[in-house]
């Protein structure tokens, strides 16, 4: 086993550090190039229609914008925007943050990318409801069925099952530490909770991580603003250091300045997954006119998690002073300890808290990534899996996230966390690939959708006659 783990790091560092890494960084900067930095230039729509949609009554099985937003915010804001930051700080050191705000706006492009592809692709199932993402829109657009396969079984894998081993296990170790629960408490209860709420299909996702969203993202907010107010003195002083030790790096940074731009770099990577072909798939869910709405309406949501929650944390560290750069604490005790030298006891267990709905959230935001993969396969009559789980691939795909939360309440996670990186990072290419060669019609659909507001149309409407192409679009009327 261990021989195998040591394949897989190696496997891990080289295509991370010298293949995407580097592709989602000159992806998303022609992304940005080409699309007049529409993270900068449609920022007011982006939260104007996140407004707009927040509240909205849906009819039947349909989704809001914002309540796609939700799930995505849910999959994509989760104990890593906690645990993932104190670590970049202590390896990478205070500059490391920069970076990680550089490669999160240059995302802001991207994430707008893929996502308005799901929605210009998006298939329609009845009842106002809509499912698709990258293996839709490898499948139908790019006619590539097979990699559309491939592509499937890694983002169910990935996120549905491995992902959320992590994420129960972060958990139940949280509750614990906080409340002195035992996990044999806590990971049936766990589970009963993840049950109810996948077994009640995507509305029931949707509800829940409308509440949880906000009011998660809420208190962790609000904590840092406190801190940030009770310290505001040194929040000058704290950006000069960011900015400093991003070109010139503490000598306590092993490495130097490659690893404070590596560190920062992956930390805003992993945090925002713009470009991991993951955002799409709740992306495509949400009912609307034009496709750039949930395109933009994704994009911000890259802001929502590197420049708000991620932001926090590293101010949180920062302001405190509680950090040591190549020190031993890290991770959630570093964050921890830095709330408990403001808030005292109450720290622990509002943390914990935290942790849960952060974790519980990325719980359901990645289930349904799976399910709507899942869909892919079931009923499928080509032979490629038993027509026995053909059918009933969506019951065995809960059955297993089931499980895997269970498991992960009890596994010593190092092994398949690594091996989640590896479906990541062949995930990751995949939908690059994809993305790279249809991102000329979301340039299309956004250059459409900015025409109609300047001409005065309030609410613009797509019209699939604008692309070359209409190959593979199921779900848009001609108007």
């Amino acid at each position: 086993m261990e021989f195998l783990h040591g394949i897989i790091n190696d496997i891990n560092g080289f295509i991370w550090t010298y293949v995407i890494i580097w592709a989602l960084i000159g992806l998303g900067i022609f992304f940005t190039l080409r699309t007049g930095f529409v993270q900068l230039r449609l920022l007011g729509e982006m939260v104007k229609l996140i407004l707009g949609t927040a509240g909205t009554k849906t009819v039947g099985n349909e989704i809001s914008g914002f309540q796609a937003f939700c799930v995505s915010t849910a999959s994509r804001v989760g104990v890593g925007n906690i645990a993932g930051v104190a670590i970049a700080i202590v390896t990478g050191g205070p500059g490391a943050v920069f970076w990680m705000w550089l490669i999160a706006f240059i995302g802001c492009a991207t994430g707008f990318v893929e996502s308005t592809l799901a929605q210009i692709y998006k298939l329609p199932r009845g009842n106002g409801k809509f499912h698709g993402g990258p293996a839709y829109y490898i499948k139908n657009a790019l006619g590539q069925p097979g990699l559309a396969k491939w592509f499937a079984i890694l983002i169910s894998v990935t996120f549905g099952l491995i992902y959320n081993s992590v994420q129960a296990n972060t958990i139940v170790l949280s509750v614990e530490t906080a409340f002195g629960v035992a996990n044999t408490i806590t990971a049936p209860i766990l589970a009963i909770l993840t049950a109810l709420v996948i077994f009640g299909g995507m509305h029931r996702i949707a509800k829940v991580t409308e509440l949880l969203v906000p009011v998660m993202a809420g208190i962790y907010l609000l904590a840092a603003l406190a801190i940030i107010v009770m310290n505001i003195d040194q929040v000058p002083s704290m950006f000069a250091l960011i900015l400093h030790d991003a070109f010139s790096p503490q000598a306590a940074v092993g490495g130097g300045l490659g690893t404070v731009f590596m560190t920062g770099v992956r930390r805003g990577l992993f945090s925002n997954e713009a470009g991991e072909g993951s955002v799409p798939n709740a992306a495509a869910t949400a009912s609307g006119k034009h496709p750039a709405r949930q395109g933009l309406i994704q994009s911000f949501g890259v802001y929502v998690d590197t420049f708000f929650v991620c932001s926090a944390t590293a101010f949180t560290i920062l302001l405190t002073g509680q950090y040591d750069i190549g020190g031993k604490l890290t991770g959630i005790a570093l964050a921890q300890q830095s709330l408990s030298s403001v808030f005292g006891d109450i720290a622990s267990p509002l943390l914990s808290v935290i942790v849960f709905m952060f974790a519980f959230s990325s719980i359901v935001g990645n289930y349904y990534y799976g399910e709507v993969n899942m869909a892919f396969f079931e009923g499928d009559e080509s032979g490629t899996i038993p027509s026995v789980i053909a059918k009933n691939a969506l019951l065995i795909f809960r059955g297993l996230v089931i499980f895997m939360v269970v498991f992960g309440s009890f596994a010593e996670l190092s092994f398949v966390w690594d091996a989640a990186d590896l479906f990541m990072g062949f995930l990751c290419l995949t939908n690059l690939y994809a993305i790279a060669r249809l991102g000329k019609y979301a340039f299309l659909a956004l250059d459409d959708y900015v025409q109609q507001k300047r001409s005065g149309v309030e609410e613009p409407e797509f019209a699939p006659s604008i692309l070359p192409n209409q190959t593979g679009i199921h779900a848009w009327d001609e108007k």
